[in-house]
């Protein structure tokens, strides 16, 4: 059974920054296409950063230039660094895997982690 388990959200403060961690279990991670998506209440879910098993990146053009999406294949790890936060940045962030296709918009990814706070506030 394919497993993914999120962790390192928090509440931060305008312009810091936080890393956010993905285990992944029961799939070959190194072939693994993974993503980060993101739900802010009353929002519908958006993607956030997609990460091909060949290391090619996407972002979403509301995190370019401050949010890195990076993988740890030794570690089964997806990881999604965070700077310059914002308060519109608040949201519950979600990693996936196993889409129909790797794309951060219309992937239909299969798998889902149960998600990791994020809150920006002054």
């Amino acid at each position: 059974q394919v497993q993914v388990v999120e962790s390192g959200g928090g509440s931060v403060q305008p312009g810091e920054s936080l890393r956010l961690s993905c285990e992944a279990s029961g799939i070959t991670f190194s072939r693994a296409c993974l993503a980060w998506f993101r739900q802010a209440p009353g929002k519908e879910r958006e993607g956030v950063a997609i990460i091909s098993h060949l290391g090619v990146t996407v972002y979403a053009d509301s995190v370019k230039g401050r949010f890195t999406i990076s993988r740890d294949n030794a570690k089964n790890t997806l990881y999604l660094q965070m700077t310059s936060l914002k308060s519109d940045d608040t949201a519950v962030y979600y990693c996936a895997t196993e889409p129909r296709w790797c794309m951060l918009r219309g992937g239909e990814f299969k798998t889902w982690g149960q998600g990791t706070q994020v809150t920006v506030s002054s």
